[in-house]
């Protein structure tokens, strides 16, 4: 519904607070059981000391309505009612002398998606397309993340999907089209997976020099438990023609690109053998729930280790081929792209890199002398984590303890206590090897689109 800012203003002589009755009647009626009754809510109200003027933000269908329920304050002064938005719905629609965002009832409000990934915690980098990241402090705690503070990525509007009518179509070089209704998923054979996602920009902001693209810092990361069908079931079902070798998932999101004239749609393709080798998941629950809209309802892809660009959120199409998918999003965005010895080189953006997160201490926390735990989360696309050292100070590396059960495709928590003696400066590093043998680089190569950041991490903190 619009929203409205109300200032009611009244002259020192006739303020209605000094008349017991008045100042009552006048309470009552701005209560929210009697606004509603009026058609208005409420949304907060404050009083200017001494200026005998109240403000107060009301949400109503229309202005008639909202002046309707305002005339016993007509009565007791003036009254003037503004037109007005949210924060977020004006950052939405590009500042405040903008129109408001034409909302399609195929798509969710950028300005509520936006308010409600900002109340859940995240921290956004954009409303329109919402990105938003988990701060690195909240990575601590259990072995997922909570839906609401699992980080967002997304390039367009976020589809709004009907889960009655939707159908998943399996077609291309196959035996057997299929379409399938989400009951028709739900009753085959169903697997959850613990799968840590993390955007290939992840780090960008730390490359120098900077890079274009979403600013991200550390925390566009985050793991879930992922409930649905295995990929691989659904293609036997609908039987490989013989040569048939690619496949091209197709997201119901899309819209205006750079350098095209006409829309397009998010599309990502993997070869069969890499669906089948990463375990690859059609997923409809996340962490027990329903996918959310934002996180993909009703169905996405999950490819275990690789980078979340592969799981193809609003999962709509399944086209089978014998030639590599030649969609923008594979194309022309999400390779790595360097110059070396003087000549460009570049490759596809495919596992993620082996990594170490410290969680704990966070930059700039104070911290007593004495025994301390360090914490973090590291993970690898290529294989389970095998080590994590920490080191202080410049000092020598110290292995860390792993924590908890090793799942190939999650992250592992792991776990360093030391003792601090020394009171002043204090500069936590923490990196990660697999059992592929990839070790953190110190600094990781610098690339023109900022993929695939994963420098060893580095926390300023102090001892007091």
């Amino acid at each position: 519904m619009p929203l409205f800012i109300v200032r009611h203003q009244h002259s020192p002589e006739a303020c209605p607070a000094r008349d017991p009755a008045m100042g009552a009647m006048l309470l009552n009626h701005l209560s929210r059981p009697s606004a509603a009754r009026h058609g208005v809510a409420i949304k907060g109200e404050a009083v200017v000391r001494g200026a005998h003027s109240l403000f107060f933000i009301a949400e109503a269908a229309d202005e008639a309505v909202l002046q309707a329920f305002l005339t016993p304050f007509r009565q007791a002064g003036e009254v003037e009612v503004m037109p007005a938005s949210t924060c977020a719905e004006v950052v939405a629609s590009g500042g405040c002398d903008a129109h408001p965002t034409q909302v399609s009832t195929t798509s969710l409000d950028p300005a509520d998606a936006c308010q409600d990934a900002i109340e859940a915690g995240l921290v956004v980098h954009s409303a329109y397309p919402l990105n938003g990241e988990t701060s690195v402090r909240d990575l601590a705690g259990g072995a997922v993340m909570p839906n609401g503070r699992f980080y967002l990525r997304n390039h367009f509007d976020i589809p709004k999907l009907d889960g009655e009518s939707y159908r998943l179509s399996v077609g291309g070089m196959v035996e057997r089209p299929l379409s399938l209704r989400m009951r028709d998923l739900h009753n085959l054979h169903a697997e959850s997976l613990v799968v840590t996602l993390e955007c290939a920009g992840n780090g960008r902001s730390l490359f120098d020099p900077a890079v274009p693209g979403e600013p991200w810092g550390l925390g566009a990361v985050s793991t879930a438990e992922w409930t649905g069908v295995p990929l691989i079931e659904v293609l036997e079902r609908a039987g490989l023609r013989p040569g048939a070798t690619e496949l091209t998932f197709r997201g119901a999101d899309g819209g205006l690109v750079d350098g095209h004239d006409t829309p397009i749609r998010f599309e990502r393709g993997l070869s069969f053998d890499q669906i089948r080798e990463a375990g690859a998941l059609l997923a409809y629950e996340m962490n027990g729930e329903p996918l959310s809209s934002p996180h993909g309802y009703p169905l996405r892809l999950i490819v275990p280790g690789w980078y979340a660009v592969a799981c193809v959120k609003w999962l709509t199409e399944i086209v089978v081929s014998d030639k590599p998918c030649e969609a923008y999003y594979q194309t022309e965005k999400y390779w790595y792209e360097w110059v070396r010895n003087g000549r460009d080189e570049r490759a596809p953006v495919t596992l993620m890199n082996v990594r170490a997160l410290i969680a704990s201490p966070d930059r700039g926390e104070s911290l007593p002398r004495g025994e301390t735990a360090i914490r973090g989360v590291a993970w690898s696309g290529a294989g389970s984590i095998c080590r994590v050292e920490v080191s202080l100070n410049g000092g020598p590396w110290h292995e860390a303890r792993l924590l908890g059960e090793r799942r190939p495709g999650a992250w592992q928590w792991w776990e360093l206590i030391t003792r601090l003696d020394r009171i002043g400066p204090l500069a936590v590093r923490a990196r990660a090897t697999d059992m592929s043998g990839r070790i953190q680089p110190e600094r990781a190569e610098w690339n023109r689109m900022g993929y695939g950041n994963n420098s060893i991490h580095s926390v300023a903190a102090r001892v007091i």
